[in-house]
């Protein structure tokens, strides 16, 4: 079991125990001796399904005394003819000929309910557009698998995908981009998925990149929302574009060698009544916690009940239809902290492991999680699953057989929060290289984490990119080659030494923002009443990057550089086994680390460089990878990294086979070695 290492999870094994015996009796409850991915095809029975010659439409609404399916096909009107019969368990259908439902017509459900009706989309709406003039939305009759004119169906590319991953899983570690498609674009407005394939994919694959985690896919109705306030669970947004230019931007990245993981939001649901689930069928708690757990208290949306088996076969399926229908390779759960926890978190520290196991739990919610995992691994073995929790759940991305919940990783959130709390409040002079590394390091033994630097939270408005807190408003005047300043020439040199050391210190993966490799000025606003619905902070200046002229293009060369240097030593077992600190003075503020043959030396101060500089390390003769100093990455180089460097003895040190090598380190520097011999 993943506590068994851990002697102050003793006192809660049995705490433990009991959350892994309620998952199984849930999932012996729910799908009653199948396959959880056999059982997880809500999307294929709901929803609107054209099978040979007859369409059919099957909806969950238990509440409904009556459903009306209207929209083209019917000129918009309520008529027995497009009535739904009752089923059993509150399941509604409907059935028409094929030449009554033409594919691009729109529609809605008309639900009523004993005192009241409202016009819906279908919980299953697998497409969904917003008219320009009502700015109302409605349903759209798509088949999504043009060869079977069924039901979707598994892509092509899902296979294809799954090889690439079996040596990705065994060996080499993940460099996440995360990207938004509709601020991808330099324009003022809203981007595509056809330009974004277009335009941004190579630039991805050119900087090394081996996953994308797109951003805001799912159907959501407030474009400033992120994409984290959904009203509709299985409808790609259409103000990106269509279903099949999305598949075809996914069928891209996987030609590329590129996985493709997505932001999926199961851990709360817009309030909206006319475009999400709220009062669906005219009660409060069909989806969502009746009373007080409703309404999430910090989100202004509304809180899943996991213990509803409709609920649990309703996100489940969701998890499957992405995988199926698109081909997506896996997920990161967003707001997994607040699912777990009646508290959602808020207000707590979680200090000491009484935190986890204080009957503060949602024990429904872990329970979706860990099934969710189950069903995702048991459809792909090589999907990808993060957990987005600052809490520290001992065991979230721990197997389930031991006792977990069963994420590949779970996502560093503190290392972000700790560099701009660090530059915000630490002087240059104060900057410790050992605590630098414990902070990068310090995690939970045998749980993989995606670290990284900063990602679109640290850039909403209201705060600032790494790069623009480090050069302010320099930037605006003196990012030109040869006009450069101290604080220019200081924010570039800490932003390359900061995006290193959290890169080559991530044991499971790292992850970057759209933009912030080359270091994108400014901030993230999406267009708002506040800011007279501007998109002018809302998109990516693609320009400054592949202008020669601006810094921007060398922090690029660098993030390039530096992820095919890390992809390449990660595919070496024994980069990955351990990471070991190899020197720490504080006074000089140099610190190095090794990992396997790679060895990382970093020094922080702000003006002492240093000759001759004697780290230990294993005897052998090391070749410079990677310097943060070398002039095509904005530096000064000041050093010839062309010139191998051989360990000096030293008999004390003999027995353990180790020498000094020594290194000229200038101020505010990173070099990277590989022992060759």
């Amino acid at each position: 079991m993943f506590y068994a290492k851990d002697p102050y999870l003793k006192p809660y094994r049995a705490a433990i125990k009991g959350r892994m015996d309620y998952v199984a009796r849930r999932e012996e409850e729910l799908a009653q001796g199948k396959n959880l991915q056999e059982w997880a095809n809500g999307y294929l029975y709901f929803g609107l399904h054209c099978d040979g010659d007859t369409w059919y439409f099957r909806e969950w609404a238990p509440n409904a005394t009556a459903i009306y399916l209207k929209g083209d096909m019917n000129n918009w009107e309520k008529s027995e003819e497009w009535r739904l019969r009752p089923l059993d368990n509150g399941v509604w259908e409907g059935s028409w000929p094929k030449e009554k439902i033409q594919l691009g017509q729109f529609y809605k459900l008309l639900v009523e309910w004993q005192g009241g009706w409202g016009e819906r989309i279908p919980s299953y709406a697998f497409r969904v557009v917003q008219d320009p003039e009502t700015m109302l939305f409605s349903a759209q009759v798509v088949l999504l698998d043009k060869k079977d004119k069924s039901t979707p169906v598994t892509c092509a590319c899902t296979k294809r995908n799954a090889k690439r991953l079996k040596a990705n899983e065994m060996a080499k570690e993940l460099f996440i981009y995360e990207c938004h498609i509709g601020m991808a674009t330099e324009e003022q407005r809203v981007g595509t998925y056809d330009e974004f394939r277009k335009q941004v994919l190579p630039r991805i694959a050119d900087l090394g990149y081996n996953c994308i985690q797109i951003m805001a896919i799912q159907e959501h109705p407030y474009y400033g929302s992120f994409g984290y306030h959904v009203s509709n669970f299985f409808a790609a947004s259409s103000r990106f574009g269509t279903p099949d230019e999305l598949q075809a931007l996914i069928n891209d990245a996987h030609v590329r060698g590129i996985a493709v993981i997505m932001d999926l939001v199961h851990s709360h649901c817009v309030k909206n009544e006319r475009e999400g689930l709220s009062l669906f069928d005219g009660t409060p708690y069909q989806y969502f916690h009746a009373g007080a757990r409703r309404e999430h208290p910090a989100w202004d949306s509304l809180c899943f009940d996991y213990g509803k088996p409709e609920v649990i076969h309703f996100l489940l399926s969701n998890c499957k239809f992405w995988m199926d229908v698109y081909g997506i390779d896996g997920f990161r759960f967003d707001g997994v902290t607040s699912m777990m926890y009646l508290s959602h978190g808020l207000g707590e520290n979680f200090s000491d492991y009484s935190s986890y196991y204080n009957g503060n739990e949602d024990g429904d919610a872990i329970c979706y999680l860990t099934l969710a995992n189950k069903m995702i691994h048991q459809s792909n073995r090589h999907a990808i699953t993060i957990a987005e929790d600052m809490s520290g759940m001992p065991g979230l991305a721990a197997p389930i057989k031991k006792g977990g919940m069963g994420f590949n990783y779970r996502l560093a959130m503190g290392i972000p929060d700790f560099w701009i709390k660090y530059i915000k409040e630490v002087k240059d002079e104060d900057w410790k290289g050992g605590h630098i590394f414990y902070e990068m390091t310090n995690r939970r033994a045998g749980e993989k984490t995606i670290s990284y630097a900063e990602s679109h939270d640290q850039a909403l408005v209201g705060d600032k990119t790494i790069i623009f807190r480090l050069v302010d408003s320099d930037m605006y005047w003196h990012f030109e080659h040869g006009h450069s300043t101290y604080m220019v020439d200081r924010g570039i040199a800490l932003h390359k030494m900061i995006r290193l050391i959290t890169a080559a210190t991530a044991q499971g993966g790292y992850l970057n923002f759209m933009g912030n490799e080359f270091g994108h000025p400014e901030w993230i606003d999406f267009p708002r009443q506040g800011n007279n619905w501007s998109y002018q902070y809302a998109r990516r200046q693609w320009s400054l990057v592949d202008n020669p002229n601006y810094f921007y293009s060398d922090l690029n060369r660098f993030d390039k550089a530096m992820v095919h240097l890390l992809e390449k030593a990660s595919e070496d077992e024994e980069y990955n086994d351990n990471i070991e600190q190899v020197w720490d003075k504080e006074g000089d503020q140099v610190m190095a680390f090794r990992r396997g043959r790679w060895v990382f030396v970093f020094n922080w101060h702000r003006e002492q460089s240093f000759t001759d500089y004697g780290i230990l390390l294993k005897e052998g003769k090391y070749q410079v990878r990677l310097n943060t100093d070398s002039p095509e990455f904005g530096g000064f180089g000041l050093t010839d990294d062309s010139l191998p460097h051989f360990t000096l003895p030293d008999r004390l040190y003999q027995p353990e086979h180790k020498g000094w090598m020594k290194l000229y380190l200038p101020a505010r520097s990173a070099v990277v070695l590989e022992q060759i011999n």
